[in-house]
């Protein structure tokens, strides 16, 4: 999947993973890779700036734990999470919708 068809979708995204549990990076990254039929490969460049960017956003929080003797950082949604999450699942049927009507002309 090309990076520009991401644009602007890729928040919301990471927010529905988290939606029902807490993640590490790592794990949203499979997370993300397992729901998109294996289309969204994100290097680890692409997946935390935008953790850091949605947490400093107030849309997530983390903490930091020990598992088998390794430190990481774990990523829960906050309430303003859940509402930008929300917003952009309405934002993405709009969306759909009007990609589709152009693409696919006379069926409505």
């Amino acid at each position: 999947m090309k990076a520009d068809a991401l644009r602007g979708h890729l928040d919301p995204m990471i927010l529905a993973v988290v939606e029902h549990e807490p993640l590490h990076g790592y794990a949203i990254m499979e997370a993300l890779l397992e729901r998109s039929g294996g289309e969204l490969d994100l290097p680890t460049g692409t997946l935390y700036p935008a953790l850091r960017r949605l947490e400093r956003a107030g849309y997530l929080a983390s903490e930091w734990s020990t598992v088998g003797g390794r430190k990481r950082r774990t990523y829960q949604l906050t309430s303003a999470g859940a509402k930008m999450l929300a917003s952009g699942k309405q934002e993405w049927l709009t969306f759909r919708a009007v990609v589709e009507g152009v693409l696919r002309p006379g069926q409505a």
